[in-house]
């Protein structure tokens, strides 16, 4: 399962990349102590998109849509 999240992960990132968007990811705890996900794209005259989750993976595939 590990393995089709990373897939999932690196082909939307590398899907953002050909489209011309900058995007990075980070891990934080929330104040309850829970690991939450924070994927930013963003792209030189276009919108940006910030998106928290709970799972890198439903972080991505939210960006992603």
């Amino acid at each position: 399962m590990a393995k089709l999240g990373n897939n999932a992960r690196e082909i939307i990132a590398d899907n953002l990349s050909k489209a011309g968007w900058s995007w990075g990811c980070v891990s934080a705890i929330d104040s309850n102590g829970r690991t939450i996900w924070i994927v930013d794209a963003h792209g030189y005259g276009k919108n940006v998109f910030i998106v928290r989750a709970d799972e890198l993976l439903a972080a991505f595939l939210e960006l992603g849509r």
